[in-house]
């Protein structure tokens, strides 16, 4: 006998479930699947464990199996919530850490009840939050970048004010903005901060300027707190960058208490189409549980490889019933065109956030009539 345990463990009985695809032959699938059960949890021997709860309990439970397509199978597996402990990072442990590292796995679902809801506050806004914070009910909200990389400050804060002054509702640093030597953070977001407000003086409108405060990690709560001094109306992070419990801590900060918009970098490599995680879960129910108000990804049909069904299970992710966690605005981007507004309408509807950055200048010389232009688009259809 290896183990004296004398204490008894407690467990409510409470599971949340997971799905998976598992990309082998018949053979190996049922392998797989049991492998993960112990991989994810308990990481030992089957057949040294205790006899006892560890083993009935604690170790995953396949919960049904069977054949999605040649050389694909489906497993269910649920996990005790008490395995979680309250956190996210330990949330992502059980749900995909050391099978990360083996290949022909894909997490394609998280079925998460509300007794492991509970532990996570979500988006502080969420959609109908935003809308009610922008002041706008009904049409697709704009959405754009400052760039390119290497303007001047003054530069940008110029671009700023004149997307303001047109009628854009968001207008983010691009990600690529930092505290460069060239476009120092904190003069960027006093100066961008500045102009929107003095735009929206001007014409009555609510438009806010988002910066990226992607960055150390012990500068993130900094850049925060400044942007939010200097009148900033969000923020940008990159949770593939700096994490995504870093990014709900941001969230859940109530001296900070600003819509958070997610960005994509560094995250493309987990949705592979045999391995990683889906769509679904990473730009849609993981950002939420992270505290996202908005996700960002790339639109299909531009320069990236998302298809027009990888995007509509983001937007399924990014609205689907998660109990007391609030649906998000899908905010397709990299590629996106003015000229693509009326079809991405019909597959998106109303409340999607269109983000077009390099985009708007291509329509001519003055980009304040093509942010109008833009506008009456979406607002026509």
């Amino acid at each position: 006998m290896f183990f004296t345990e004398t204490r008894k463990l407690s467990l409510s009985n409470k599971r949340f479930t997971v799905t998976y695809k598992i990309f082998v032959n018949e053979e190996k699938a049922l392998e797989v699947a049991k492998d993960i059960c112990l991989e994810q949890t308990v990481e030992f021997p089957e057949e040294f464990l205790p006899v006892g709860p560890i083993k009935d309990f604690i170790v995953g439970r396949i919960e049904k199996f069977g054949q999605f397509s040649p050389e694909c199978y489906i497993a269910e597996i649920s996990y005790a919530i008490e395995t979680v402990g309250r956190e996210l990072t330990q949330l992502l442990n059980v749900v995909f850490g050391n099978i990360s590292i083996k290949p022909n796995i894909k997490v394609e679902r998280l079925s998460l009840n509300e007794d492991i809801l509970e532990f996570f506050k979500g988006p502080r806004f969420g959609i109908d939050g935003l809308r009610k914070y922008l002041g706008i009910e009904k049409r697709p909200l704009l959405f754009t970048a400052l760039k390119p990389m290497g303007l001047s400050n003054f530069a940008l804060a110029d671009l700023a004010y004149k997307f303001a002054f047109a009628g854009i509702d968001i207008i983010k640093d691009d990600h690529g903005l930092s505290d460069q030597e060239f476009c120092r953070f904190e003069e960027r977001v006093v100066l961008c901060a500045e102009a929107v407000k003095k735009a929206n003086k001007k014409t009555g409108l609510n438009c806010v300027y988002v910066p990226n405060i992607t960055a150390p990690f012990h500068e993130i709560k900094m850049r925060a707190k400044l942007a939010k001094d200097a009148g900033a109306g969000g923020l940008l992070i990159a949770p593939g960058l700096v994490g995504f419990d870093t990014m709900r801590d941001i969230a859940e900060d109530n001296d900070i208490a600003l819509p958070i918009f997610s960005h994509p970098s560094f995250q493309g490599s987990y949705v592979l189409t045999n391995s990683g995680i889906s769509h679904f879960i990473m730009f849609g129910q993981l950002v939420r549980l992270a505290g996202a108000d908005v996700t960002i990804y790339p639109n299909f049909g531009g320069r990236f490889s998302f298809t027009k069904d990888e995007c509509k299970q983001i937007v399924e992710g990014a609205k689907t019933p998660m109990g007391n966690i609030k649906p998000i605005f899908p905010s397709p981007a990299g590629g996106m065109s003015i000229e693509n507004i009326p079809d991405a309408i019909e597959i998106y509807g109303n409340d999607v956030i269109f983000l077009i950055g390099g985009g708007l200048f291509r329509k001519g010389p003055d980009i304040m009539e093509n942010c109008r232009y833009f506008k009456s688009l979406v607002e026509k259809y």
